[in-house]
């Protein structure tokens, strides 16, 4: 086989993988015993929220729902980005881009894959509390992971339940405070690893029998993979359980996210990339393009359980996010908005809900019934960017983005194998702009938009036993264009407030099956498409959208799990064909019906292999494989696909009361050059972020 062909080094790489896996999967059978089937048993049978909100079995949920169980002394990870934790998920795309002042890329069944920065089409929460704007901008990095003990993925129409944006949900839930008779403890992190990577943090938690208090501090700092991508983030994350009786739970929340360092490095042309993947855009230097970020954010949670059948859930929160960027270019002239972005964001928020459990004709019957209003303030002002120093006032307005929504579920097991759901949400979204900086070429750009939609969703599950089942969905949803969307328009000052709402049908089938120590997952999905909000172009880190006709996505999702005796086993596949299905115009030409969706890989897989020779000591080799990914509407180059392998190594040891672990890992093994992540439709052609070659970390974790 002709290796040197980059398909073919793919495929051979998976070819690899799956052996491995099915040699590991014939050792691990030999070792199964009824003992360990119990235990594993319970492993499989994680709790989920995010589909019905209320607790029940992930096996149980009608619903593509994943739930990531997350031990940080079992990690063997730094804990610094969610991309370290969901590549065993399927259907979802999240991409760490070496680049702080961006964020990650986050899709879901290829939903977001437009975003140059934060995330789009996809809801965010942290302990219940969003981590999305009303108008659908959301920010990955603030979950605080080295004090999050499961984090779930919802797909498909159920998560359109959740509003605005909602192509898939992503939910992060921290540790709760100890309460006697559970014993306070304490954990300490110390990490290292290649480019510079230096990472700190503790964790104190402890409390009485109604009163207990949490606090997790975590530090981290990198030289950056390449030149001028040097960062440095400190979070801290705080939670005070009071439990008045044991029918009322009270949750304090405070959350800071600080980061006053994230160069940005840009992106590269193709024969940059291939020349140098480690270099720096030259403007990226004359410009110093990097971003601060700082975050404050409050919450309280009230759980309020009346009887058996009756539930009140409440939250209220509020936060300060400030952030200041330099992009690559000067905007000097005069209708310009200015090449630093400078913005002052208040936001706040309340919501109630009401579960009931009751039966109807002799069979359970439960729903949910709620409402949630958001707001968010922002300040934004553009200067001139003199070099990476702020100079003369270009943009100065005051834009708020707010939302009311009210929402219900039902769901009835109306016979003894079989459930149905029912679930509409009816949301009301308001963008709107107060322009202070009017002159003769910058005209007063003040206006405001609304809009509406009601999103439905049906559901049917049928229980064929207790280790099958079958279920489908279908529902509508609908995705707002963002303050940052809206920010520009094409040959013209102030916001683009004519862009729509993109509106999508979306429809599933799946089943799931659960034996022992093994589990499989299989889906097969629909959506398409109105009014697909899309970048016409992207230079100089500042986009500017469009509304087009229509986009179509499918594809399949499997995922299997295999835990017995000393081995443990995991794959995780998508494949994903989104494409335009009507020609359009974009600024970089005319998009021909039929090109695939820029930054959605058809193909991704992931394959883990874990080995636990002794008590307390596990290996594991990974491997993440993607096919080639557009990186435009045009189709007018492609990152080529990859396959990467990784290595870790963890153990456990005691000392008196503390318990240690020492961990390493290498990332990349084989040193492979590929581009990590795209930026989609740059105006520049600097399309490319380059993933690190063969890195290392190691880092010890004590606890007591």
């Amino acid at each position: 086989m002709d290796t040197s062909n980059p398909n073919k080094r793919m495929l051979t790489a998976i070819s690899a993988g799956v052996l491995l896996l099915i040699a590991a999967t014939e050792a691990a059978a030999q070792q199964l015993n009824q003992g360990q089937q119990g235990q594993q048993e319970q492993q499989l049978g994680e709790v989920v929220v995010s589909a019905s909100r209320s607790e029940q079995k992930r096996f149980d949920a009608a619903a593509s729902i994943d739930a990531v169980q997350v031990d940080p002394l079992r990690a063997a990870s730094p804990l610094v980005n969610l991309s370290e934790l969901l590549g065993t998920v399927p259907g979802i795309q999240i991409r760490e881009r070496q680049n702080y002042a961006q964020d990650l890329q986050l899709s879901v069944r290829g939903f977001g894959t437009r975003s140059t920065f934060g995330v789009r089409g996809v809801r965010i929460l942290i302990d219940g509390i969003p981590a999305t704007m009303p108008d659908g901008q959301g920010q990955a990095a603030t979950a605080t992971l080295t004090s999050a003990r499961r984090i779930e993925i919802l797909r498909g129409p159920v998560a359109q339940l959740y509003g605005n944006a909602a192509g898939g949900v992503v939910q992060v839930f921290t540790a709760e405070p100890p309460l006697a008779p559970q014993k306070p403890y304490a954990s300490a992190s110390v990490g290292a690893g290649s480019d510079g990577q230096r990472q700190l943090g503790f964790t104190l938690a402890g409390g009485g029998e109604s009163l207990g208090g949490l606090i997790d501090v975590s530090r981290y700092e990198t030289d950056g993979y390449r030149d001028h991508s040097a960062a440095e983030r400190t979070q801290v994350n705080a939670k005070v359980l009071w439990r008045p009786s044991s029918s009322t739970k009270v949750t304090g929340i405070v959350n800071i996210f600080d980061q006053p360092l994230a160069q940005d490095p840009l992106g590269l042309t193709r024969a940059q990339f291939e020349q140098n993947p480690r270099q720096v855009a030259p403007v990226a230097l004359s410009f110093d393009t990097r971003k601060t970020i700082e975050q404050q954010q409050a919450g309280l949670l009230v759980e309020h359980k009346f009887d058996r059948s009756n539930t009140l859930n409440a939250r209220l929160y509020a936060g300060t996010r400030e952030v200041f960027q330099t992009l690559s270019f000067s905007g000097a002239a005069a209708n310009s908005s200015g090449g630093v972005v400078d913005l002052d964001n208040h936001y706040r928020g309340a919501g109630i809900s009401w579960t009931h459990a009751t039966q109807a004709g002799g069979m359970p019957l439960n729903w949910t019934v709620g409402i949630e209003a958001d707001d968010l303030d922002q300040t934004r002002r553009g200067f001139v960017n003199n070099n990476g120093t702020p100079g003369a006032l270009r943009r100065d307005e005051l834009d708020n983005a707010n939302n009311v929504d009210v929402f219900g579920q039902v769901d009835w097991t109306f016979a003894e194998q079989w459930k149905a759901t029912a679930g509409l949400r009816s949301s009301r979204v308001r963008l709107s702009v107060d322009d202070r900086y009017v002159t003769a070429a910058s005209p007063n750009d003040s206006g405001s938009v609304e809009y509406r939609n009601t999103s439905p969703v049906l559901g049917l599950v049928w229980y064929a036993n207790d280790k099958l089942n079958f279920y489908g969905n279908i529902g509508r949803g609908f995705e707002t264009p963002t303050l940052a969307e809206s920010a520009y328009r094409a040959g013209a000052t102030g916001p683009n407030l004519s862009l729509q709402p993109s509106k999508s049908r979306q429809g599933e089938v799946g089943m799931k099956w659960r034996s022992g120590g093994q589990s499989v997952d299989l889906a097969v999905f629909t959506a398409r498409s109105r009014d697909e909000i899309v970048p016409r172009t992207t230079e100089n880190g500042r986009s500017i959208f469009q509304n087009i006709d229509s986009v179509e996505r499918r594809g399949i999702e499997a995922s299997w799990r295999n835990d017995m005796g000393r081995f443990g086993t995991q794959l995780a596949y998508t494949l994903l064909d989104a494409r335009f299905k009507q020609s359009f115009t974009s600024g970089g030409g005319t998009v021909a019906a039929g090109n695939r969706l820029p930054g959605a890989p058809m193909h991704s897989l992931f394959a883990q292999v874990e080995y636990r020779p002794l008590q307390g000591l596990s290996t594991a080799l990974e491997m993440r494989a993607e096919g080639k990914t557009h990186v435009d509407d045009i189709n007018s180059d492609t990152a080529p696909g990859y396959a990467v392998f990784n290595l870790r190594a963890a153990q456990d040891f005691r000392a008196g009361a503390t318990t240690w672990t020492l961990f390493g890992r290498i990332d990349n093994v084989f040193d492979r050059d590929y581009a990590g992540s795209v930026i989609v439709n740059d105006g520049n052609r600097r399309f490319f972020e380059p993933a690190p070659g063969r890195r290392f970390f190691v880092g010890l974790w004590a606890s007591l």
